[in-house]
C-alpha cells in the first residue's frame, strides 16, 4: 500500500490543498508534499493528526479496498420525490458524496427548475437524456436537447431549468459533492 498516494487521494476527496492540510496539521506544505510523494514518512503523531483532519480512522485508512463496491443495482438507488416542487432526484450511487464524483439523475417536470447553486470548486457534467434543459451559468444561458452535453466549472452561480412544458431528464456528474 502506498501511504502517500492514499493520503493524497483522501486530501483531494476532502477538497483540501496541500497548504490547507499543512495549516490544519501544523506541518509544512513541503513536508506534506514529501509524504504524498513517498519521499518522507510521518511520525505516528503526525500521521494520526493528518488522518483526523482528513476525517478517517486508522482502521478505515488501512482497510483493503479490493472488496470495493463496483456494481450499484437499480434496487439500491435512492430517489427523492419532490415532484410537487417540480423535480425528482435519483442517486444511482448512494454513497457517491464520499467519492470524487457524484452522479445524479434529475427529472424536471415542464416549466420547472432545480435549486440555485452557489459557486463550487466542482467540474460539472450534464447529459440530457430526455427533453430539453437550460443552464443559467452566471449571466449566460445554455440550452441543451436530448443527446447534448454541458461541461463547466461550477465557479459561478448556476441553475438548471426546463424551459418547455414537457418533462426533461438529465444525468449530472459533479467532481465535488454539492448537489
Amino acid at each position: 500500500m502506498e501511504i502517500g498516494k492514499k493520503l493524497k487521494d483522501l486530501r483531494r476527496i476532502k477538497n483540501l490543498t496541500q497548504e490547507e492540510l499543512a495549516e490544519r496539521t501544523d506541518l509544512s506544505k513541503g513536508y506534506i508534499s514529501q509524504i504524498e510523494s513517498g519521499h518522507a514518512s510521518p511520525s505516528m503523531e503526525s500521521f494520526l493528526n493528518i488522518l483526523e483532519v482528513l476525517g478517517t480512522l486508522p482502521g478505515q485508512f488501512f482497510q483493503d479496498n479490493n472488496d470495493e463496491k463496483v456494481l450499484y443495482k437499480k434496487a439500491e438507488q435512492k430517489t427523492y420525490d419532490e415532484y410537487d416542487k417540480g423535480y425528482l432526484l435519483t442517486w444511482p450511487v448512494t454513497r457517491s458524496n464520499e467519492f470524487e464524483m457524484e452522479p445524479l439523475i434529475l427529472t424536471l417536470k415542464g416549466s420547472s427548475s432545480y435549486k440555485n447553486f452557489k459557486p463550487s470548486p466542482s467540474d460539472t457534467f450534464i447529459y440530457c437524456l430526455k427533453g430539453e434543459i437550460s443552464l443559467m451559468l452566471g449571466d449566460k444561458t445554455f440550452h441543451a436537447t436530448k443527446g447534448d452535453a454541458l461541461y463547466f466549472k461550477a465557479n459561478q452561480i448556476h441553475k438548471l431549468f426546463n424551459p418547455t412544458m414537457s418533462e426533461a431528464r438529465v444525468m449530472v456528474v459533479a467532481t465535488a459533492s454539492y448537489l
